[in-house]
């Protein structure tokens, strides 16, 4: 149906009904995890109402749900103070945000959002399009700022209260008629929004001049004649404020949609995807009612095996019997267990491979558990020629079905929106299936559970938490593998043995997302595993499979170099010495030092030989050449072994790319780590180092771009620790770290010389690790007590930064644990130890709100960025610390510097706000090197 006279559109304010929905039902978790769901329910509610009210003849003929996007609007950019006042969102309502996008989906209504726009500029704009088409619009919402757009066709309805806006509504409660609402809004300000408005003026007096002098323009304009000095005064003195707010308040209704009216007509939901939905949120009631509606049968929703508050310590399960797991060999039986899954709705899965790369690992079995004890695996790719009685190579063993057989009848299951996928690293096995053509959603994850609940307590690989929380040991994978150079593949293990391992490890990650997944909720770490969690799966294992082209020859040419430099440093080194000795080698170097030169500081270890660690070197440094040019040895030693000659052997042979691998639980703090291989520890600070990055090369026709967080840490800081002089300076634009060796060495800004910014710089990042005064001299090889004298005068002009550092030990020796601003929780179980112990853990937990709030904002900004470029010829490749590295087609390389650093920089709304801006810098390049 083309939109015009006679049609009838419905714009529903999906943001503003999510918080009404929030507050006005009693908090409701689902039973089988304790996921938050009470917004969505009432949410869900209100969906199935406006199925219900499409009949009749005031039925509408298009409708659409519309949300505000996460992030800045336009308006920000107007006014960086707008909205500044609104406090996060609570924890339980966060993970819920996405879930009603999903029911709106479900509902087949249209669901609509864009960037930098609020909900109700898009409102606005629909509805001035339908009323020019001649059309009618209800916008069903209670926010007054959309009474602005009452009359001519379009009405207002409070869903909640059943009550219909119009003109005469909208008098009642401004005092004015529409038109001129956004007049009466710009004096009268919104404390909610932070639209400043004129002081002292509200809504009735605001709705008084109007009526008097007409409209805004006019009122300002003859202000002089107010009587009221004071109101008069106010009027005259902050018109430029008055006139800001208006633009702030004054809805946008001529935006450029994507889409158009003729979108969002009237559709039937389907049954299939609407009601797997609700399965899958637990609504019983809703399920029965909308299958009735269907005139199809209700879903089954089964009870929990383990009910969601009894969870974690119940009992009931049975226990851990490798005997008693099933081997699925035929059609028959893996249909059987499909029917059992899809009646759960919901199943534990692990995949058996042939090698821990997943980029080249080949399937050898799938793992399946959909209660505690019941467990099966599907072998597909063992091969005979392992050991004993089994001969033949690559010859299949017995009793398997084809892979492709499988894969064809679990694709359904495992790519069913209503069926929950439980995995221990699921990343690992999304990428395995994600080779296969499978997209395997939604997941869950028990080592990412344990990491938002015990980070900092403890590991969280699964033999470590089976151990801790089911006391079982599994089946070590040693004795099916064998070790060293006898070792097998899991492809070769009989399939009888691997039957017992590999249903074993879905049945114990099972019974661990029993007990973690609803102490999400009572930890109040829900928000941290449903947002910085969970939706970061699917981003790493995109990265990782796209990986990063790197040229064979370039780290050819630099391994060749560094081994000359090398021999040069060698013949230095012997000629420092006096004698040929093996500079590698640390017990000759050590006798060299400290025998025959005789330098102090010589320490001899449990072997009896010298220790020669680069902290003993580098202090050795300022007093010897031949200590410092060892040190530059063994960094082009490791420059050389670590990536010239190492980064040649991951270059995968059929992409031509590295594929590093990125693992979430690395770090305590949220820091990403890298390995296989690691690209995050490649060295900046040195020319050599800094060359490597030029073997990271984009494809012809393509551009590598590097946006990276300016000075993210210290930012963080200054907004933690409340240091007004550094918020300020970040504010201005200043150069923090000149503006910091001014304050603490009373040097003017315009005398400032680089080696006094440098040791500010040393001071500025010392104060975020807890350096003391003997690392500070370490690191800018001056005498220990000068170094402490920076840090006591540092600490005398910001003394927040001590109050925070205090505050900070405090909290953590009380609690155990200490927060980022987002909620992630790191645990400091040695806090309160003795020693040396305590003394890193004060480090630790001084270090961790800081580095983990960065951690937290770089998550956020991956997680929105593939929605954020998905117009674009672009590809996010890499993360490093706060450095994100995207190949682009070479004409859209501005486009998405512009889309990647509103991301970036917006990254932490509206969760948290700042009181420092968030800056990205960002480069581009035909390699890393010249990108950044």
């Amino acid at each position: 149906m083309s939109f015009g006279k006679g049609c009838h559109l419905h714009l529903i304010d999906g943001s503003a009904f999510i918080f009404r929905a929030y507050h006005a039902l009693p908090p409701l978790t689902r039973k089988s995890d304790g996921l938050p769901i009470g917004a969505v329910a009432g949410f869900c509610n209100m969906l199935f109402k406006q199925v219900e009210d499409n009949k009749g003849p005031d039925a509408p003929t298009h409708v659409a749900v519309i949300f505000d996007y996460s992030g800045k609007s336009f308006r920000n950019d107007l006014y960086d103070q707008y909205k500044a006042n609104r406090p996060p969102a609570p924890e339980d309502l966060v993970p819920q945000f996405p879930l009603t996008r999903q029911a709106t989906q479900a509902f087949n209504i249209a669901c609509k959002e864009i960037e930098g726009f609020e909900a109700d500029d898009i409102i606005a704009t629909l509805a001035c399009q339908a009323r020019d088409a001649g059309g009618r619009v209800t916008i069903i919402s209670s926010d007054k700022d959309l009474m602005q757009l009452v009359g001519d066709g379009v009405e207002m309805l409070d869903a909640m209260k059943n009550k219909r806006i119009d003109r005469d509504g909208v008098i009642e409660k401004f005092g004015v008629p529409p038109e001129r609402v956004v007049d009466v809004q710009a004096l009268a300000g919104d404390s909610v929004d932070n639209v400043p408005g004129a002081p002292g003026i509200g809504i009735k007096t605001a709705a008084l001049l109007i009526n008097e002098y007409g409209d805004l323009d006019t009122l300002l304009d003859r202000a002089e004649e107010i009587r009221q000095p004071k109101r008069r005064q106010t009027l005259l003195e902050k018109r430029d404020q008055i006139e800001m707010s208006k633009r702030l308040v004054q809805l946008d209704c001529g935006m450029t949609l994507d889409f158009t009216l003729d979108d969002l007509e009237v559709r039937e939901p389907d049954n299939e995807t609407l009601l797997g939905f609700l399965a899958e949120m637990e609504f019983r009631t809703l399920s029965k009612r909308m299958a009735d509606r269907l005139g199809v049968a209700a879903p089954a929703i089964p009870e929990p095996a383990i009910a969601a508050e009894e969870a974690g310590t119940a009992d009931e399960a049975p226990p851990i019997d490798p005997d008693a797991y099933e081997c699925v060999r035929d059609t028959g039986a893996l249909q059987a267990w499909i029917n059992r899954i899809t009646h759960r709705g919901y199943v534990a899965v692990d995949t058996e491979t042939t090698s821990l790369d997943e980029m080249v690992a080949e399937l050898a079995g799938i793992c399946l558990s959909v209660e505690p004890g019941a467990a099966c695996y599907i072998p597909v790719g063992h091969k005979k020629g392992a050991s004993g009685d089994l001969f033949g190579g690559d010859e299949m063993q017995d009793g398997q079905m084809p892979l492709n057989d499988v894969l064809d009848m679990l694709r359904p299951v495992l790519e069913n929106p209503a069926i929950l996928k439980i995995f221990q690293n699921a990343k690992y096995d999304c990428k395995i299936l994600a080779r296969h053509g499978i997209a395997v959603a939604p997941i869950d994850d028990t080592m990412l559970l344990s990491y938002a609940l015990f980070a900092g307590e403890h590991g969280h690989g699964m033999d470590a938490l089976a151990e801790r929380y089911l006391d079982h040991n599994p089946i070590p994978i040693k004795s099916l593998l064998g070790t060293g150079k006898s070792a097998i593949t899991f492809d070769k293990v009989p399939i009888e043995d691997a039957v017992k391992y590999a249903a074993e490890d879905a049945d114990i990650t099972l019974r661990l997302w029993q007990k973690f997944k609803p102490q999400l909720h009572r930890r109040q770490v829900t928000t941290v595993y449903e947002t910085l969690e969970r939706p970061l799966v699917p981003v790493l294992a995109q990265m990782e499979m796209h990986g990063i082209k790197v040229d064979r020859d370039t780290l050819s040419r630099m391994s060749n170099a560094f081994a000359q430099k090398m021999a040069g440093l060698e013949a230095e080194i012997h000629a420092l010495a006096g004698e040929n000795f093996n500079v590698g080698s640390p017990a000759q170097l050590g006798e060299i030092l400290f025998d025959k030169m005789g330098l102090e500081g010589g320490k001899r270890g449990k072997t009896g030989k010298y220790s020669t660690g680069a902290d003993i070197l580098e202090d050795l440094a300022t007093e010897h050449d031949l200590p410092a040019r060892v040190l530059d040895w063994r960094q082009l030693s490791k420059l050389k072994s670590t990536y010239t000659d190492a980064l040649q052997d991951h270059i995968n042979a059929e992409t031509g790319r590295v594929h590093t691998s990125y693992v979430q639980t690395g770090a305590n703090t949220g820091r990403l780590a890298s390995t296989d291989p690691n690209l995050q520890n490649i060295p900046v600070r040195t020319e050599e180092g800094r060359r490597i990055r030029e073997a990271f090369i984009a494809e012809p026709g393509k551009t590598l771009v590097s946006l990276d967080y300016s000075q993210i840490e210290l930012r963080i800081l200054a907004h933690i620790a409340d240091i007004t002089a550094l918020k300020e300076a970040f504010r201005d634009g200043q150069d923090i770290h000149a503006m910091t060796a001014s304050e603490v060495f009373g040097v003017p800004m315009d005398q400032m010389t680089p080696e006094i910014r440098r040791r500010a710089k040393a001071i500025n990042f010392g104060v975020i690790y807890g350096i003391s005064g003997f690392g500070l001299a370490r690191n800018l090889r001056i005498p220990r007590g000068e170094a402490q004298d920076f840090i006591n005068r540092y600490f005398e002009r910001f003394p927040g930064i001590r109050a925070y550092m205090d505050h900070t030990k405090a909290f953590a020796k009380e609690h155990g644990f200490v927060q980022t601003l987002f909620g992630r929780r790191i645990h400091t179980p040695e806090i309160n130890a003795s020693g040396p112990k305590a003394s890193f853990a004060y480090r630790a937990a001084i270090n961790a709100p800081i580095q983990g709030t960065a951690a937290d904002v770089i998550r956020r900004a991956m997680i929105r960025m593939p929605d954020a470029i998905a117009h674009l010829p672009a590809r996010m490749l890499l993360q490093v610390h706060d450095e994100l590295v995207f190949e682009v087609e070479d004409a859209a390389v501005d486009d998405t510097i512009a889309a990647a650093r509103n991301v970036m920089q917006s990254a932490a709304h509206p969760a948290v706000h700042l009181d420092v801006p968030l800056i990205v810098d960002a480069g581009q390049g035909a390699n890393w090197a010249e990108a950044h």
